[in-house]
């Protein structure tokens, strides 16, 4: 998505990063798993039996990916914008995702992002998450022999058995609620199984990352919000919002949660990424940190390269305060003796690895981003690249058990206590209609 968009995805967070929060001493690695080298080598890369097991095992459990923004893709195509039946998936496609990509990649289930941005509100943020539920349907229905709408456990298992990919819903930000119950409810019944908390606004009753901390993380509203969605079976997303708000969210749930698309604060410090304070809560909640494939995230190389861009950015402007073109050609001048650093596919692997030392090998999954990504990590371009990261991992001394837990167990056992969870608190207790004005308000503080 171009940065001149109104709707900035994951790339296009604040350039300047957040304070460095300190990592603790790791405790023991996971068993069958290697630690890293700490030399600077160039590590071999996998074998081709290496591959071969990796194909082996995503043959034998779903690969289920965690955030794929292909609504968001169709609503902004160039060519034919919403249109989903021109945005044909039996093509190559100019984005990351199509049904041949998608096959080779061997992805078992996909939660589809049905992402709104929070920045503006046109008309209301419920009409514009309302036709991306509807994009992202549409989608799921066009392709019945290779997707099929998943709203359970059960469906992504039986689907892959199938050998059809599971089609989930996520709905990135919670701001699509309009501060409701009972709009939370509505979207449950549309297919939707997680919500982002916030995307990059800080909302009425949630801190954002990327935003300034209003509340010191969730107000009283804003743990209704997260006991609600316990009692619906929807899983809380944890990918977006700040360090206040994962905790608060650690405190207040019953289920487990999950973060869709969030790498390791203690390799990149950028504020989207999860600090090892909250990893290590991952194992008393069951939760699961879904790492993405978003070059500023993963790599440090890019994220200091944004940083210092960043900077740059700002001294143009300082000094050529009325000259856009002046600020360019500064901009083009700093550009043309700074080459942008690429992220790999190994820098991936070591978030990956990072998440399995400090929270546990059960509490990591994959969450790509793909199409909500305008520069790519080299290895893994696309949907069809799933593959190769595993083949990486094969490579460091992953066993097969701890692979298919990547892939998906683990996000299926988180999901599978949610749903328990959710049938329990059913019973238990009625719908809430607690509303802001109740919770929030200074008289009932």
């Amino acid at each position: 998505m171009s940065l001149s968009s109104p709707a900035p995805r994951s790339l296009l967070l604040p350039l300047a990063l957040t304070a460095f929060i300190g990592a603790a001493a790791l405790p023991a690695r996971a068993q069958n798993a290697p630690a890293r080298s700490a030399s600077t080598t160039v590590a071999p890369a996998p074998s081709a039996a290496d591959l071969e097991r990796a194909r082996r095992v995503l043959a034998s459990s779903p690969l289920i990916d965690g955030h794929n923004d292909l609504p968001w893709a169709i609503r902004e195509s160039s060519k034919a914008p919403h249109d989903v039946e021109a945005y044909d998936l039996r093509k190559t496609t100019p984005g990351h995702t199509d049904l041949a990509r998608l096959a080779k990649g061997m992805v078992g289930a996909q939660f589809w992002s049905v992402y709104t941005p929070g920045e503006f509100a046109d008309s209301g943020y419920a009409r514009v998450q309302l036709e991306q539920i509807d994009i992202a349907r549409q989608v799921i229905a066009k392709y019945p022999e290779q997707l099929r709408l998943a709203l359970s456990t059960s469906d992504i298992r039986r689907d892959f058995r199938e050998h059809v990919i599971g089609s989930l819903l996520g709905l990135e930000g919670g701001h699509a609620i309009e501060n409701s119950l009972g709009a939370l409810r509505a979207y449950y019944d549309l297919g939707v199984r997680y919500m982002t908390l916030t995307h990059n606004v800080t909302l009425a009753w949630a801190d954002a990352a990327l935003d300034s901390a209003r509340h010191g993380g969730l107000t009283l509203f804003g743990e209704e919000v997260v006991r609600e969605m316990n009692r619906l079976g929807m899983l809380v997303d944890l990918a977006h919002v700040s360090p206040g708000t994962m905790s608060d969210a650690l405190n207040v749930s019953e289920a487990p949660v999950i973060f869709s698309h969030s790498g390791a604060r203690a390799i990149v410090d950028v504020a989207r990424n999860v600090p090892d304070s909250i990893l290590r809560r991952l194992p008393k909640n069951g939760g699961v940190v879904m790492v993405p494939f978003v070059p500023s995230f993963v790599s440090p190389a890019v994220a200091a390269y944004e940083r210092d861009l960043s900077a740059e950015q700002e001294r143009a402007r300082s000094a050529h305060p009325d000259d856009q073109t002046a600020q360019r050609a500064q901009l083009a001048a700093w550009r043309d003796t700074h080459p942008r650093p690429h992220a790999t596919l190994s820098e991936v692997a070591d978030h990956i690895e990072h998440i399995r030392d400090v929270a546990g090998i059960d509490h990591v999954g994959i969450g790509s981003d793909f199409d909500g990504i305008t520069e790519v990590v080299t290895g893994l371009e696309d949907v069809s690249k799933f593959p190769a990261l595993f083949a990486e991992l094969a490579r460091r001394g992953w066993s097969d058990d701890d692979l298919k837990k990547l892939a998906g167990e683990n996000l299926l056992h988180a999901f599978a206590r949610a749903e328990a969870v959710s049938a329990r608190l059913r019973k238990e207790r009625p719908p809430s209609n607690r509303t802001i004005a109740q919770l929030d308000s200074a008289t009932a503080r």
